[in-house]
């Protein structure tokens, strides 16, 4: 059991690392920024077919293969002690830097690497497990959920003799945080270090007092523990599954270890913080062209924006259900989906708008503000993150339509519109806490961070909320800010002069994008590794001038958030002709530097003036039609697990018919 949590939590992790079947004899070279460092990542190396952990497990000829071929090909192995002084600007590093890990602390690990190593000079940083070394010989190890023999782990003598050597830097890799702790209600396993345990019996969860002090007190006792075997305290922490928070890596930090290293994606920078280092982490099955190409993918920062990504967009308000066993039904018909249709990111909802007024007034997950329908969202996306291909989870949240209780003071600093409602120009008019309060930001501000504590998750996915019109915000609260920045606050007067329209239209882009920045900011306090999408209305893609009725600008869009999510939805627009409200969007976006690599075409799987499902075939015609404009990235919204809608064989062969791979 153990062995398939640690599996597939590490797949999550890794994310889509390009790995091949068969070991190959060569590779390219690849090129390589000069001021980036290389973290290669290995678990067990082995000629064992029992290996512990298979799917992390290389042979020990493979293991020399690579080290060799890496030297063959320009890359110099580094020292912890190199590292720190090349980042303290006492000395530069050769170039083309690795630094080598391995995990765990397998017995191994002294057969098959340590001889090697110790051989060609070749520094290796070994990652140690506490608990897992403190039973005697006779005794067994407890590896998670189950029990190992102790000869499956190093000895004392033996990491003592490795660290003398001066080869082998001893890391801390937690004393008893590899495994899984109880992260929800409904009882999941998650990573122990980032998870916040749910007490089944009082029916709440660790608090941020209680958390930090389990954290230091595990990785002060591994510390301790280190240093009573006559080891150096470890310099070097790495994160067990590679999950890790701002907060653990402050605590990491004043027990000296200020190199943290996890597995997110992307380069490497000598000159910026060494708190979280990214790694590529070695497969059984890796090739030599398979390590050469993710060396050159990372050091070129060619993340999601360049894979594919295949989005589903779940609304978990076809998942709840009052039913306890229809809801697990509902949300197994969703993971046999996910799978069937080779989905590879996933958007979910957090929130819930149960009277459909186009506001969220419940959400799924604990918070301090707003009540709780189901605390589901954990549930589901450790469900979706652990028992399929998925490899990205975004948290699909509202920016501003918070409907707060009527409890709440804040409920009524709302974004004020002007406009009559029966104007036949576009009207909002639904409620939304003003961005302008300093009281509904710091709401909305605390919200989220409620929503980071509570799961781990990939992405903020802002909803298409993320706008005020040419009739918003007429509030006291938006007139001062708009006085405060040199506009006039006779906002008819505004509307019917172009060019003040345009610098007030630019003010509120600006400001609530940097509302929606500072929200992401404040997630990443607990979700470092954390991608940016946000829905934009097609008509800004299509129209410059619409940018002053929504707010919304792509160009700004596409430089400041990772993705943008256009809702290509010609039923909602009400397009007369479908093929060509398509192929405008897809020129438009082509018009931008990297416009086709930052934009995610979200297609509408209903017609909500209807309320009659798009049929699959056109769906899945319209997806194939959009690769072969040179889409990279499509979404389709919603789907329905219960009435199994779209159809799954059309939406896969859609999707299938773009490859996974890098697209440069």
């Amino acid at each position: 059991m153990f062995n398939r949590f640690l599996s597939s939590v590490l797949a999550t992790c890794v994310g889509m690392a390009a790995v091949g079947m068969t070991q190959a004899v060569s590779a390219k070279k690849p090129k390589i920024n000069p001021t980036t460092l290389t973290v290669i990542g290995y678990h067990e190396v082995t000629d064992d077919k029992d290996a512990l952990i298979p799917q992390y497990s290389v042979t020990t000829a493979h293991f020399e293969e690579q080290v060799r071929y890496l030297q063959k090909n320009g890359f110099h192995f580094i020292s912890v002690d190199q590292l720190l002084k090349a980042h303290q600007g006492k000395i530069s590093l050769p170039e083309k830097p690795v630094l080598l890990t391995v995990d765990d602390g397998y017995e191994n690990f002294y057969q098959n690497v340590y001889p090697f190593v110790k051989a060609n000079k070749v520094p290796v940083v070994l990652a140690v497990v506490g608990s897992w070394l403190e039973p005697k010989p006779n005794q067994m190890v407890n590896f998670g959920d189950e029990e190992i023999a102790r000869n499956k782990i190093l000895t004392w003598a033996q990491l003592k003799e490795m660290s003398q050597s001066g080869y082998v830097e001893i890391a801390s890799h937690s004393y008893n945080l590899h495994r899984g702790i109880i992260g929800n209600p409904q009882g999941n396993s998650e990573p122990a270090a980032t998870t916040r345990f749910y007490d089944a019996k009082t029916k709440t969860y660790e608090g941020d007092g209680a958390y930090a002090k389990r954290i230091y007190d595990d990785l002060k006792k591994n510390n301790d523990l280190i240093k009573a075997h006559g080891i150096p305290s470890p310099r070097v922490m790495v994160w067990p599954y590679g999950r890790y928070n701002l907060e653990t890596v402050r605590i990491a930090k004043e027990l000296g270890m200020p190199i943290t290293v996890s597995l997110d994606d992307g380069p490497v920078y000598l000159k910026k913080s060494l708190g979280a280092i990214n790694r590529i982490l070695v497969e059984h099955d890796m090739t030599l062209n398979s390590l050469s190409r993710e060396i050159e993918i990372r050091d070129k920062n060619r993340g999601d924006n360049y894979r594919p990504q295949k989005i589903m967009h779940v609304d978990l308000d076809y998942i709840y259900d009052p039913d306890p066993a229809q809801q697990e039904r509902n949300l197994g018909n969703l993971l046999d989906r996910i799978q069937q249709m080779h989905i590879t990111t996933v958007y979910l909802q957090a929130f819930s708008d149960p009277d459909a007024n186009g506001s969220a007034d419940m959400v799924y997950f604990p918070n301090r503000y707003i009540p709780v329908r189901a605390d589901l969202f954990n549930r589901v996306a450790w469900q979706i993150q652990s028992r399929t291909q998925v490899t990205r989870l975004y948290a699909w949240m509202p920016l501003l339509a918070w409907e707060l209780p009527k409890s709440n003071p804040v409920s009524k600093d709302l974004v004020v519109t002007q406009q009559p409602k029966n104007s036949d120009h576009l009207n909002m008019g639904y409620i939304r806490l003003s961005p302008f309060s300093p009281e509904a930001r710091q709401t909305i501000k605390e919200i989220y961070r409620d929503l980071a504590k509570s799961t781990p998750f990939d992405g903020l996915l802002f909803h298409d909320d993320v706008t005020l019109s040419d009739y918003e915000d007429a509030s006291p609260y938006a007139l001062k800010a708009y006085a405060s920045a040199g506009l006039s606050t006779n906002l008819e007067q505004v509307r019917n002069n172009d060019a003040e329209l345009e610098k007030w239209t630019k003010f509120k882009t600006n400001y609530i994008d940097n509302f929606a920045l500072q929200l992401a900011g404040e997630v990443r306090q607990y979700q470092p590794f954390l991608m940016t999408a946000r829905n934009l209305y097609a008509q800004v893609a299509l129209n410059p001038y619409a940018e002053n009725w929504y707010a919304q600008s792509l160009e700004q869009s596409l430089k400041r958030y990772d993705f943008t999510a256009i809702m290509a939805m010609p039923y909602m627009e009400q397009a007369e002709n479908k093929d060509k409200f398509y192929q405008d969007i897809v020129n438009r976006v082509k018009s931008y530097p990297n416009g086709l690599h930052k934009t995610v075409f979200e297609l509408q799987a209903e017609n909500w003036r209807t309320n009659e499902p798009v049929p699959s075939q056109e769906l899945g015609d319209t997806i194939e039609s959009l690769y072969k404009q040179g889409a990279l990235h499509v979404a389709y919204y919603p789907d329905d697990p219960i009435k199994q809608l779209p159809n799954v064989d059309i939406m896969r062969k859609a999707f299938d018919s773009k490859s996974d791979r890098i697209v440069p």
